[in-house]
């Protein structure tokens, strides 16, 4: 989620869900301690609860970068062990950790001597020929000895050398299987399922002998669904909130970052899938999009796109 999931997406989707976890976008070790670390690091204290994601492989960068975590105020740290991209690949950090587990062993050991965080790992269930069982088991016992106790597995192999980073999203197929067997094979460890869950159903449905589900792009392109989760996934005795809730509780968010000089699309970019499949959808994409960027854009440009949303819409709950 490079690109994506930056603090203002975050305070987005707080408006949305109290109690699910958000992730950062992923930050390599190398910007963290050679370059503005406020940039990469700030966030604001409604984004609770709040995991860094890191990029890397050294493991006394990232070590020092897991305690910079834990003086920031982050709730959980964790590497990424999962990301196809060539430029992380040139860099010896993402999927492609996954050929030197004793490298990802060091690295956890390292982060957990350096701080009381929980140190987890996100990965795949293979790169290219290393694709077997065994070695997925392989990796998670090795990781699991240094200390990880939760892993997020993107149920999806990776080809790091024949496929896009987009390829790798869609034509590995999925095979949740995989990630249920893991699971069954090492009960003590708390391990996450991630890859393709579109909706809070199929989610329900993984929670069934998965400890956890990541949501990625789905729930980017199509925020709301993540309104009914603190309802439906973690038991809470609340309504959802409404489109027009949630938008309003932005604002205030918003027009602070606006008036500090941030422009206005760079925060509403986040909420242009917010009613996907909605009427009054395309003019709500088509509003902020053609005038969020402009010199001066405000909140005026919001309401005009709320405008032209039906209120039966906007007020509707999950």
């Amino acid at each position: 989620m490079m690109d994506w999931t930056d603090r203002h997406c975050r305070m987005f989707h707080r408006t949305l869900t109290r109690r699910t976890l958000l992730y950062t976008e992923m930050v390599t070790t190398g910007a963290i301690l050679h370059g503005d670390q406020g940039r990469h690091l700030d966030f604001s204290a409604p984004e609770h609860p709040l995991a860094l994601q890191l990029g890397g492989s050294d493991a006394a960068a990232l070590a020092e970068c897991a305690r910079l975590a834990e003086d920031w105020g982050y709730d959980e740290v964790n590497l990424n062990c999962g990301c196809p991209s060539d430029r992380v690949s040139s860099g010896s950090f993402g999927a492609c950790l996954m050929g030197t587990p004793d490298v990802v062993a060091r690295a956890v050991e390292a982060m957990r001597a350096a701080t009381r965080l929980p140190v987890t790992v996100k990965h795949r269930i293979g790169i290219d020929d290393l694709d077997s069982y065994e070695h997925l088991t392989g990796f998670v016992r090795t990781v699991a000895a240094a200390g990880c106790e939760q892993f997020i597995v993107h149920a999806r192999k990776a080809w790091l050398s024949s496929l896009s980073p987009k390829e790798n999203r869609e034509i590995p197929p999925l095979r949740y299987e995989v990630v249920q067997q893991l699971k069954a094979d090492f009960p003590q460890l708390t391990v996450v399922l991630n890859g393709g869950v579109k909706s809070l159903t199929e989610a329900q449905q993984a929670l069934a002998w998965a400890d956890g589900v990541m949501i990625g792009r789905a729930a980017y392109q199509e925020p709301y669904l993540l309104a009914a989760a603190d309802r439906d996934v973690f038991g809470e005795d609340a309504q959802a909130v409404s489109r027009r809730e949630a938008i309003e509780a932005y604002l205030p968010y918003v027009a602070a970052q606006v008036e500090a000089g941030q422009p206005l699309n760079r925060m509403m970019k986040h909420t242009l899938g917010l009613f996907a499949g909605q009427p009054g959808a395309r003019h709500w994409k088509r509003t902020l999009s053609e005038q969020g960027h402009k010199p001066g854009a405000g909140l005026d440009v919001v309401r005009a796109a709320l405008a032209g949303v039906p209120d039966d819409v906007l007020d509707a709950r999950a």
